[in-house]
């Protein structure tokens, strides 16, 4: 695997930890609604609901570990899980400050701050990724029968609190240097203030095509780099009374996206609907109308993005600068709403309560004015220049009387084959949109059955990783994929011609 997928396969993998965020937003966001003003003082059910959500954002580094630990091993078994809890065990106890101090023989005020910081998210995403790598290595190891018990995914945690211990020694000294340098980048960043955020939001949209938009995001969103934003905006009471919020500055990497989601792409869809062919528009209102309503409701942009992302690539950047400058113009105007899961109405009414929460509701008339800068510029954009948007593409003769099916067994059959089948597919993995492969062979991939299937877009990256853009249905169609014998018979599946 180059270091393209491999980056990709971490990307994904971070996502398993992140996929709890929505539980806390949910916790918090009830909580703060039920008492905004006392935060749950003045609520037993506020305070509790409030403290419940807390319990999972003030882990998020050990969640980190589990997940990316879990989401990089070969098969999903509890037991890399289980690996990647034991080493992070392991780690944060060798490097808790009374530790330090004790193994090197120094006084506790001079153990450097960064051992203070060792429960960090960048450590627990490390210590995934090697618990993972070891999972790999050794899960199927036999051992001799007198040590036979020990064998295999038993294995493997025993080898995980030994690589925790080498791991630890190795942090011991280079930690404080690349803490240090973590936190100089993030105050960096956060420095150029609203510029920043900005020029975060439109780099976090062109990165989205090669699906490592996860790992900036995670220097931004989490605390990789003492940034930590969505954590310190949902921790809303406590992160004001702890001093790691500030009103006003935490969430100006989320709020900005409000607008984008709720309202800028709908406006994009409703140019590309009106700027298709007559006998493409009921086809392209289907797909843009559900697409539209996914990013307005939840935040997922995905199926409308790609549906003109490698059709009109340049339409795609003029969406991410569009992007960059709304949440820039958010950030300098103080306008701060936050998610837990993606910048879609749910979440904005969930997190209005917050007390870190400030002008909220400025986002909707920002979303709107962004409404109609989106349709005057697609539409503008795709008329003068001709873009084959969906609905404007060259008619390639009759249209193919086969479809993807709606039943999500025979819909992966479809999809298997149209890969080139079981033979062909190394790997089978999925996040929240997308299919993420690795085949043997990527020439036999016809992106035109894919699509025809269902596909919003096909990713090629390198020689061998292919991702499908599915929407919603990505997890479900992969784990049907999973599930189909590598030696069934899949002649009588039909696909689009």
């Amino acid at each position: 695997m180059n270091i393209l997928g491999y980056l990709q396969k971490v990307g994904k993998a971070l996502m398993v930890p992140v996929a709890t965020l929505p539980a806390a937003a949910i916790l918090m966001g009830v909580g703060y609604w039920i008492d905004p003003t006392g935060w749950g003082g003045n609520s037993p059910m506020a305070g509790f609901l409030i403290k419940a959500g807390a319990a999972i954002i003030d882990n998020m580094s050990w969640l980190f570990a589990v997940g990316v630990a879990y989401g990089m091993s070969k098969d999903k078994d509890g037991a890399a899980a289980l690996a990647g809890l034991v080493m992070m065990y392991v780690v944060t106890t060798l490097l808790s400050p009374g530790a330090v101090a004790q193994i090197q023989g120094i006084s506790g005020d001079a153990v450097p701050a960064a051992f203070g910081k060792i429960q960090n998210q960048f450590v627990g995403i490390l210590v995934g990724i090697i618990s993972a790598e070891i999972y790999n290595r050794f899960s199927t190891v036999e051992l001799h029968k007198a040590l036979a018990f020990f064998s295999g995914k038993r294995l493997v945690p025993i080898l995980t609190s030994f690589a925790g211990i080498l791991l630890a020694f190795v942090l011991m000294y280079v930690w404080p240097a690349i803490y240090g340098g973590l936190v100089h980048f993030g105050e960096s960043i956060q420095g150029m203030g609203s510029v920043g955020a900005g020029i975060y939001a439109f780099f976090n949209r062109l990165l989205i095509p090669i699906g490592l938009h996860h790992a900036l995001n995670s220097v931004f969103w989490f605390d990789v780099a003492g940034i930590n934003d969505i954590p310190n905006f949902l921790g809303g009471a406590k992160s004001i009374a702890e001093g790691t919020a500030t009103l006003g500055v935490t969430g100006m990497y989320q709020a900005g996206f409000f607008p984008i989601m709720m309202f800028g792409l709908p406006g994009a869809a409703l140019a590309i609907y009106h700027t298709s062919k007559s006998k493409h528009k009921e086809k392209v209102a289907s797909i843009m109308i559900a697409a539209g309503f996914a990013s307005f409701f939840t935040g997922v942009t995905e199926p409308l993005e790609f549906s003109f992302m490698f059709l009109a690539p340049g339409l795609y950047v003029l969406h991410a600068a569009l992007t960059g400058i709304s949440v820039f113009i958010a950030a300098q105007m103080q306008w701060i709403a936050g998610f837990g899961f993606s910048a879609g109405l749910v979440d904005m009414v969930l997190s209005s309560r917050n007390p870190l929460a400030k002008d909220w509701y400025m986002l909707i008339l920002q979303g709107v004015a962004f409404f109609g800068i989106y349709y005057a510029v697609f539409r503008t954009v795709i008329v003068k220049f001709g873009l084959k948007t969906p609905g404007r593409e060259d008619d390639e003769g009759e249209a193919s009387t086969v479809s993807g099916s709606s039943n999500s067994s025979e819909l992966a059959k479809q999809y298997l084959k149209a890969l080139g089948g079981h033979s062909n597919i190394s790997s089978i993995d999925a996040c929240i949109t997308r299919l993420r492969l690795t085949l043997n062979d990527t020439s036999v991939v016809n992106e035109k059955i894919l699509k025809d299937l269902g596909a919003m877009g096909v990713v090629k990256l390198g020689s061998n990783n292919v991702q499908v853009i599915l929407g919603p249905l990505a997890e479900i169609v992969a784990g049907e994929m999973k599930q189909i014998p590598a030696d069934a018979d899949l002649t009588a599946v039909e696909l689009p011609s």
